[in-house]
């Protein structure tokens, strides 16, 4: 059995405002020429299809022509929702969904009913967990003191653990989107935790085969039998240069065969870019960028006028532009530098920022401290 593992789609996600819907359709449909090629048997996603729980009609139509390629192609699909996703949502015609051959696992109450596929060896059972928030979860699974994810989480793989145990000699794959310790996040992620609590040891998915993880954008291996697929695209500049990847995960008659990484193709890079506007306008060593998505950052001493105008008419795809020059940035913090500071200081540190470092003249140092003069006694006569 030759399954192909991902996650974390962001169907309908943009990049500071770019909408990204062409890129994801063209990687996400790329995936039935691997299904074809590497004669997959199932495409398993681990939650957070969508990037939001009521995702536009352009999101779920690329959805539809996304899982029509892979049906297509010859691979049954068993998919679950994340964070990000609507379960309920989701799991719209489901049943008509199974028919097809794309599989949904969305609901509490079917955590311990697999979908079930078949090869020479036998059967292999695919348990979906979709994203379980844990004050909503710990009532449909009667945990009434239960707060974490972990709670949750142990409480979902106990049903996983019971209907393998009616199921002898049965190979076990679970999908769940969940922090798992040991794994590294991106600055792309939700946060799922506070302070720690629910981040879920993997001890957690004891006794299965393989563990198809979602919700870190980051593809990794915890365990040989514990991986994360990450993202199939870049979702922020943080990400730049990272590869994607999805894991082809072969399954023989003892259980896990082997696992290899399948490389992503990346429609339009992503890059970061320094210097000052007229540089990053003229150096040719900038050509590659000019098909990538930009983040630019400008070092110009003085703040450049309609930067972001400019820097298009060379790179049309910058969507993100921050200025770090005029001599401010001391690694302090905003509070840090105000700290002990009075209001006219205060004034005259804005007038310079905004001048590239050039402070007021005496004359309007004068006429700030008369302004903030009747400031404050207007204030104290309200």
């Amino acid at each position: 059995m030759r399954l192909l593992h991902t996650s974390d789609w962001h169907i309908g996600r943009s990049l500071h405002g770019a909408d990204l819907l062409a890129e994801q359709e063209a990687v996400l449909s790329g995936l039935a020429d691997v299904v074809a090629a590497e004669r997959v048997d199932a495409v398993v996603v681990a939650g957070d299809v969508y990037d939001r729980a009521v995702p536009s009609a352009d999101a779920t139509a690329v959805l539809d022509r996304v899982l029509t390629r892979l049906r297509a192609a010859g691979a049954t699909v068993v998919l679950t929702p994340g964070n990000h996703d609507s379960a309920r949502r989701l799991n719209f015609a489901a049943g008509l969904l199974a028919v097809s051959g794309v599989h949904v696992r969305a609901t509490v109450s079917g955590l311990g009913d697999p979908v079930l596929l078949s090869d020479a060896y036998g059967d292999v059972a695919v348990y979906g967990l979709p994203y379980l928030e844990p004050e909503l979860a710990r009532h449909e699974l009667g945990l009434r003191e239960a707060r974490s994810h972990e709670a949750v989480l142990q409480a979902a793989m106990d049903r996983v653990r019971a209907d393998l145990l009616l199921r002898p000699g049965t190979r076990s794959v679970v999908l769940a989107h969940a922090f798992v310790g040991g794994g590294l996040a991106s600055d792309s992620e939700r946060d799922i935790c506070v302070g720690g609590v629910d981040i879920v040891p993997a001890s957690v998915f004891d006794g299965v085969d393989y563990v198809a993880l979602g919700h870190l954008h980051r593809p990794q291996s915890l365990s040989d039998r514990l991986r994360y697929s990450g993202s199939p695209l870049p979702y922020s500049f943080g990400e730049a240069g990272q590869d994607k990847q999805a894991w082809l995960v072969d399954l023989g008659a003892g259980g896990l065969a082997g696992v290899r990484a399948v490389p992503l193709p990346l429609p339009r890079a992503l890059t970061v870019l320094a210097g000052t506007l007229e540089e990053l306008l003229a150096d040719p060593a900038h050509a590659a960028a000019e098909e990538a998505f930009v983040s630019a950052r400008l070092t110009d001493a003085v703040r450049p006028t309609d930067p972001m105008r400019r820097l298009r008419t060379r790179f049309p795809h910058c969507v993100h532009l921050e200025w770090s020059g005029g001599g401010t940035s001391d690694g302090r913090s905003y509070q840090e530098r105000l700290r002990g500071r009075g209001d006219l200081d205060v004034a005259g540190e804005f007038v310079s920022h905004v001048r590239g470092g050039v402070g007021a003249t005496p004359a309007e140092r004068d006429l700030l401290g008369r302004a903030l003069g009747a400031a404050a006694r207007e204030e104290l006569s309200s």
